[in-house]
């Protein structure tokens, strides 16, 4: 709902005035346990990197993070919680500067336009240039570039 820019000031402003943690996976760890478990895991981490230990967590959908932290899961909310939705924008931001470093490493994907997301511009780059370590052999179009692999076909890193 909020532009980049509204985003960008917004996430500055938040970095400065709370206590935030951003942590990723690698896709060779998502095609290994798969988009949920890495999710949940990515969680976890920036949970374990967040300077203190928080009383409490709000989670934005139906996930929990591990390790016995009390925590209420909020489908949609980013919409009905400030901090939730201060959250959702520190992630925006953070991955979206991440998409466009890879698109400076990766010419050629529109990375820094797409933000890695299978637009049909994405895929045809792929299409037309293969895929690279970034790209998740587990996501459908990534398999059809490598050769058209079915989603039945088990795919190892």
């Amino acid at each position: 709902m909020l532009t980049e820019r509204q985003r960008e000031r917004l996430a500055e402003s938040i970095w400065k005035h709370a206590l935030c943690s951003v942590a990723a996976v690698s896709t060779q760890v998502v095609d290994q346990i798969n988009i949920l478990q890495a999710t949940r895991l990515a969680m976890k981490r920036a949970v374990e990197n967040l300077p203190t230990t928080p009383d409490a967590l709000i989670i934005d959908g139906r996930e929990v993070v591990e390790g016995g932290i009390h925590q209420v899961a909020v489908i949609d909310g980013d919409a009905l919680c400030a901090s939730v939705a201060a959250a959702s924008i520190v992630a925006k931001v953070t991955r979206d500067r991440m998409m466009c470093d890879l698109d400076r490493r990766f010419p050629g994907y529109g990375l820094a336009i797409n933000k890695g997301y299978a637009t049909a511009e994405h895929r045809a780059a792929l299409a037309r240039l293969g895929y690279t370590n970034i790209h998740r052999l587990s996501f459908a179009p990534v398999r059809e570039a490598v050769g058209g692999l079915s989603d039945r076909q088990e795919v190892r890193p």
